[in-house]
């Protein structure tokens, strides 16, 4: 999904993708490769740069299951909960229910990323707007 997401409130792309949980599904797939056009979101690289076919084999098998997309040129962050990626904009992130569950999410995972939690908020934390 990488190859697809940009940050929607400076259009910068791609965004770092880092992973809380993943999980492994067996699945199979007819697709040329590389399945994604632009970015490969699995190793980190676009395409043009790549030297050999990525391993989309590899990469279809595993969702993430929570983590977080970062933007490295505004800085802003996006959870990934349940396997989907919640990319408001800053104004509907603001709403209670929203900031509820980013707040919720940051507890979750504060022990198990307390560095990688800390830098996000010190960035952009959308729980004080």
């Amino acid at each position: 999904m990488l190859n697809l997401l940009a940050c929607p409130m400076c259009k910068h792309f791609p965004l770092e993708l880092h992973v809380f949980e993943k999980v492994s599904i067996d699945r199979k797939f007819n697709i040329d490769k590389p399945f994604c056009d632009y970015y490969c979101g699995y190793l980190r690289v676009f395409i043009k740069d790549l030297k050999d076919k990525p391993p989309c084999d590899e990469c279809i098998k595993t969702d993430v299951k929570a983590g977080v997309l970062v933007c490295p040129k505004c800085g802003r962050w996006y959870p990934i909960i349940d396997g989907i990626p919640l990319m408001y904009p800053d104004k509907r992130r603001k709403h209670p229910r929203v900031r509820q569950r980013e707040s919720e999410f940051i507890m979750r995972y504060r022990d198990a990323y307390p560095e990688l939690i800390r830098k996000l908020l010190t960035v952009y934390d959308p729980t004080k707007e």
